[in-house]
């Protein structure tokens, strides 16, 4: 769904809602069977959560990973909201608007895990294409829950992965795919978010559930 204005609850109190969901669940892990269809914000990859012990990598061969593992431990996205009644300010109050601009600054400049740097990896995600040519997308930004940058806002940086592959891919924007590749800690900023981690994709395949 498309997000916007409800009545009840002003935007300010809706993206701090949004961007704490990006941080913390987007963060969990994928199961091991089909991406879910219905995604939302506050449940960003749906079914069951994995365990939280990273997974070990094969020798020579990419460690899968899951999104939480891009998050820093110490890192609280809602700390300097603490406190605040958010759902009491109206969208037309300069407050609201303030908070909106912090909160995105917040997103925007989220921390990334500089233990994560050079690591090669395997992590599942959604396409938000960037760049095509030839009817196949040649770079992207993955993430972590449906409709992420097209239907709802950005989430934060270090949910965001800028992704270029050695060679275009066939896939359609919120196509959910596997992405293999170098990760490292590098910041770009597109039209589509701010994304804090860069990917030189060895593969982009077809989602089909679990590690396969």
């Amino acid at each position: 769904m498309p997000f916007t204005h409800a009545t009840s609850t002003s935007k300010a109190f809706m993206r701090l809602s949004m961007l704490i969901a990006g941080a913390g669940l987007a963060a969990a892990a994928w199961a091991a069977e089909p991406a879910p269809k219905d995604t939302t914000a506050t449940n960003p990859l749906g079914g069951k959560a994995a365990s939280a012990t990273p997974a070990k990598a094969t020798p020579g061969q990419p460690r899968q990973i899951t999104w939480e593992e891009l998050v820093p431990k110490d890192w609280d996205p809602a700390k300097e909201f603490k406190g605040m009644d958010l759902s009491a300010l109206d969208d037309g109050d300069p407050r609201a608007n303030e908070l909106l601009m912090k909160m995105q600054e917040v997103s925007n400049n989220a921390p990334t895990n500089p233990a994560m740097n050079g690591t090669e990896i395997k992590i599942p995600g959604f396409i938000v294409p960037l760049e095509e040519a030839k009817g196949e997308v040649t770079e992207f930004l993955l993430v972590p829950y449906f409709g992420a940058c097209i239907h709802t806002p950005p989430p934060p940086a270090n949910q965001i992965l800028h992704v270029v592959p050695q060679k275009g891919a066939k896939f359609r924007a919120m196509d959910t795919v596997w992405v293999t590749g170098k990760l490292q800690t590098l910041r770009n900023d597109s039209m589509m978010g701010v994304s804090g981690y860069h990917v030189s994709a060895a593969t982009v395949t077809k989602y089909t559930g679990g590690s396969k």
